[in-house]
């Protein structure tokens, strides 16, 4: 995890665990949302648009599909993917 991490020091949350993102390995903790594993782990940027501009997190509940990436091969919004040891995510980046 990043040393300046975002999340509120003494909340309660699932086991550390690791997944992958782009072939890197990510700190998060189980049954977080992947979009809160990634904005933790700074990464901002999810997918590009079709006119190549940067996409991320907006809504946050699903609603708008900006933080849509592919996890273990489905493409879903990342803030209604669960976190689980092992998970690989990968950026739609173009």
């Amino acid at each position: 995890m990043p040393t300046d991490s975002l999340r509120i020091a003494g909340a309660a949350r699932g086991k550390a665990v690791t997944i992958t993102v782009d072939g890197r390995a990510v700190e998060a903790f189980a049954g977080e949302s992947v979009a809160t594993a990634l904005w933790a782990d700074g990464i901002r940027r999810l997918r590009s648009s079709p006119g190549g501009g940067p996409r991320g997190m907006f809504c946050g509940m699903g609603i708008c599909q900006e933080c849509v990436v592919e996890v273990d091969g489905a493409t879903v919004p990342s803030c209604q993917a669960r976190v689980a040891e092992g998970l690989v995510v990968r950026l739609r980046q173009g």
